[in-house]
């Protein structure tokens, strides 16, 4: 899984023009998506630069190996993803030879599409989408919100926390976000009320998807668990946090988190992310060694992912003056306590079948700084510290009209750097009532 080769190389050029100079896909990334071209259906593609790669086209033509012909057939991206790590890296040398030979060129420049007018879909049938909550520093900064005595609960440094989210509302880069409306507690001793949220946030994520699953009553071997992962994305999971704060005792969170989660549509492969594997940060002197079935020593030689993430957000009155979306949060994966192979491992220990094309989210990541706190309910102290806006507005949560945006990018010395495309939407106000 974290072995280079030759489509790794960074003077790695292709034919596309618009690849080479690319911030997000040059050749040494070839994610994977689903896109519908104007007026036809659904199928498999593959960013390069400014253009798609059909896969299916490329299928039908003979260009793909055999292993994946059939899967690149199919309108989504599970059967890809359960393919092994074998199938799935002659599939990543196949799709670079075709976008760097020059003798491929003929052939290949036919079913190349122009991203521009393409509609991106979500890459996936998610059966399930399970959030964790690995940012450390994003606990300890509610926490000090709401338990200042004790930021992290017991448990927080000795299992991966994590809750069941909502597959059904995982939408793609793009489609806007309605405000819902929930049960919401005043701060007096009045009885709840049914409101629209008015503590709407953003949570920066990345967004990791299972490749080949396991068999439900069997586990995941924390030595082989990234066999598992076929890549990521970014995610925004959208919190109420006034609806969350009333309804999430006993059980956890419920409306609060249901009403929409955004992902990035393309997936970055498991292959492509190979150079940017890092040593995950070491823990606190004083900290719990993890139990031996979440204990790895490659694991924690080389488990954490050198990719940052940058939010930015514009108010619809900043668009209409013109101004630029304002930079809010910068914060780095390597903020992540528990490592990708430690959150799969845990997720199956119970004997929960993971299945390919599940989506699970790391939970907030957040820096040490105000400038990297991955929330507004971080930035804003939950209120009592709003966000100063280039418009001479403030935000201590999202109003409507509001748009959030993420990036992503891996870099890592000695390698192309590639990133993550989009995950943006647009806050639309809630409905009326009936």
């Amino acid at each position: 899984m974290k072995s280079l080769d030759s489509t790794h190389a960074p003077d790695l050029e292709s034919w596309v023009a618009s690849a080479d100079s690319h911030p997000d896909f040059p050749v040494q990334n070839l994610p994977l998506g689903v896109f519908e071209p104007p007026g036809e259906d659904a199928r498999i593609g593959v960013a390069i630069g400014e253009s798609i790669l059909d896969l299916r086209a490329a299928a039908r033509a003979g260009l793909l190996p055999p292993s994946v012909q059939r899967a690149a057939h199919e309108p989504l991206l599970n059967a890809l993803m359960g393919l092994p790590a074998a199938a799935r890296r002659a599939l990543r040398a196949a799709v670079s030879g075709l976008l760097t030979g020059r003798a491929h060129e003929t052939l290949v420049r036919p079913i190349l599409v122009e991203a521009k007018g393409c509609r991106l879909l979500n890459p996936a049938r998610i059966g399930d989408y399970t959030d964790f909550y690995v940012g450390i520093n994003h606990a300890v900064n509610v926490g000090s919100l709401f338990r200042p005595d004790q930021p992290l609960m017991p448990n927080y440094k000795y299992v991966p926390i994590g809750y069941h989210g909502r597959a059904s509302s995982v939408r793609p880069s793009g489609e806007p976000v309605i405000r819902p409306r929930g049960q919401i507690k005043p701060a007096s001793d009045a009885p709840p009320v049914f409101a629209p949220s008015s503590k709407l946030d953003y949570e920066l994520e990345l967004g990791l998807w299972v490749g080949p699953g396991n068999d439900l009553g069997q586990t995941i071997p924390i030595d082989s668990a990234l066999d598992h992962f076929a890549g990521a994305c970014i995610l925004n999971d959208w919190s109420a946090r006034d609806i969350q704060a009333w309804e999430y005792q006993p059980l956890g969170p419920f409306l609060g988190k249901n009403f929409h989660t955004t992902i990035s549509p393309w997936v970055v492969t498991a292959e492509a992310l190979a150079p940017f594997w890092i040593a995950q940060p070491p823990r606190a002197a004083d900290d719990p060694r993890p139990l031996p079935y979440l204990s790895d020593a490659e694991d924690q030689a080389a488990g954490a992912l050198a990719i940052d993430l940058e939010l930015s957000i514009s108010s619809a009155r900043m668009r209409a003056e013109g101004l630029a979306p304002q930079v809010i949060s910068r914060a780095g994966a390597d903020t992540m306590y528990w490592t990708v192979a430690q959150i799969f491992t845990h997720h199956a220990s119970g004997g929960c079948n993971l299945q390919p094309g599940d989506l699970i989210g790391t939970g907030t990541l957040s820096g040490k700084t105000r400038e990297a706190f991955g929330s507004l309910l971080e930035i804003s102290g939950n209120g009592k510290q709003p966000l100063a806006m280039p418009s001479g507005e403030t935000r201590s949560f999202l109003a409507d009209g509001d748009e959030v945006v993420i990036v992503a990018r891996a870099t890592a010395p000695g390698a192309a750097s590639i990133g993550f495309g989009e995950c943006r939407a647009l806050v639309l106000a809630a409905p009326s009532e009936p």
